[in-house]
């Protein structure tokens, strides 16, 4: 009688959504100091489904946090460096002749992945920048009249340094209203500035840095957020907010109904890290700028005497009445 030894295979046990986030943003908070309620933000929009834009002059550790991100989770990453001479087809893919089998294959391009870092997005042409407006939206490309459906985890984190800077062209305003939230990081403490010194003084700490969740753990969490809910006194408020902004002063456009759904979706995703099982006004505060400011344009008058979307934001959320 022979005896067959069968290989067990390893059990998966899902974590808390709470467990989940925490895990992933003490991970990250280990690279990146100084910089947790920015970290909160980009993880809520991670399982929410939507985009991330940096912005920020250089060395402010745009590029450092999205890679610590993408250290974390055990998916796929591929990273775009955007350049002037950067063309669609080098981020969507191409069709390449196979003499052999006579006919054309394509070769997919690197926007076929989990987590995409498009560095300085803003130095491309507008035509490139262009090429993530349809996968953005709608985790798909259109390439030579043929649909390719992208990744069911497909998260874009890009960087950009302010428009006045040299080599850059500013986002047309639908590539804008594609991205969930913005993000502005700034400088960090000093004691956080000399931690980091520290903690580079014989090596970067990235090198170190391994995955904390998988797949399975997003998919977890994508999965319980619909479940969240949003009375009507709290989705009425965002409602006001977000109507406020197409009525304020020395506003060209307001905030679209996308904004408005991106707000909810990711205000759903932050109660439930907080252990909630409802959203509260303070999710949309906390979230109103961040997902709002960048989608507005402002008259050039009104620029002129020192508006911005953040300011416009920061009034419409002093004077609305929030519910009890």
């Amino acid at each position: 009688m022979s005896i067959v030894y069968v290989k067990k295979q390893k059990s998966y046990y899902p974590m808390e959504p709470n467990q989940i986030y925490q895990s992933l943003h003490n991970n990250i908070t280990s690279i990146i100091r100084g910089q947790s309620h920015s970290i909160r933000i980009m993880l809520a929009v991670l399982f929410a489904g939507g985009h991330v834009l940096l912005e920020d002059v250089p060395g402010t550790g745009k590029t450092t946090l999205a890679k610590a991100l993408a250290h974390s989770i055990n998916a796929k990453y591929q990273r775009i460096q955007f350049t002037p001479d950067l063309l669609p087809s080098d981020i969507l893919g191409v069709s390449i002749f196979d003499q052999g089998a006579k006919e054309f294959n394509f070769h997919q391009g690197p926007i076929f992945t989990n987590i995409l870092l498009a560095d300085e997005i803003n130095r491309a042409s507008p035509r490139t920048q262009s090429a993530l407006l349809e996968a953005m939206a709608e985790s798909q490309v259109s390439i030579e009249g043929q649909v390719y459906q992208l990744n069911e985890l497909f998260f874009v984190i890009a960087t950009q340094n302010p428009v006045e800077f040299h080599g850059t062209y500013p986002l047309p305003e639908a590539q804008m209203d594609r991205f969930t939230v913005r993000l502005t990081l700034g400088y960090v403490s000093l004691e956080d500035e000399s931690a980091m010194l520290d903690d580079q003084k014989h090596h970067h700490p990235l090198e170190d840095l391994r995955s904390c969740i998988t797949m399975q753990d997003i998919t977890g969490i994508k999965n319980k957020i619909p479940a969240i809910r949003i009375s009507e006194e709290v989705k009425n408020y965002l409602l006001s907010i977000v109507r406020a902004t197409r009525e304020s002063e020395g506003v060209v456009i307001g905030a679209s109904p996308r904004a408005s759904l991106a707000m909810m979706k990711t205000a759903q995703t932050l109660a439930l890290f907080d252990g909630l099982e409802f959203v509260t006004p303070d999710h949309i505060q906390e979230l109103a700028i961040p997902v709002i400011a960048h989608r507005l344009i402002v008259d050039p008058q009104a620029r002129f005497s020192g508006k911005t979307g953040s300011k416009i934001l920061e009034k419409i959320l002093d004077t609305m009445p929030v519910p009890a």
